[in-house]
């Protein structure tokens, strides 16, 4: 049986397994801005999970100065409302536990940028 989200309106929205592969798929098309790869790839993306009627994403930075810090988390947010609909809170979160490294790439992403594959 597929779980429902009431959405606080007497509607009820997108099953929660769809809301959840509808923002994976968003966060795919999020591209670090100075690496040209999506966020996904590099392993910035820790949780993704739906509480109630709203999209929690638990994701880092390749490093504490990035200066994507501010806008990576907003492109995140803007992507995953268009593809879950703006009746879904979105909350992304930025964590820095665990530290990213480069292990955390997928080894397409790691192969491409020539790092050595785990």
């Amino acid at each position: 049986m597929t779980s429902r989200i009431p959405d606080g309106n007497g509607r009820v929205l997108e099953p929660q397994s769809g809301i959840l592969s509808a923002t994976w798929r968003a966060l795919g098309g999020v591209y670090d801005p100075e690496l040209c790869i999506d966020v996904v790839a590099l392993g910035l993306v820790y949780d993704v999970r739906c509480v109630n009627s709203e999209v929690i994403v638990e994701m880092t930075m390749t490093t504490p100065g990035c200066p994507a810090s501010e806008s990576l988390p907003e492109m995140a947010k803007l992507a995953i409302s268009e593809a879950v609909g703006e009746e879904v809170v979105v909350d992304v979160r930025v964590v820095w536990e665990p530290p990213w490294n480069p292990t955390m790439m997928d080894d397409a992403t790691a192969r491409s940028l020539g790092l050595r594959v785990r």
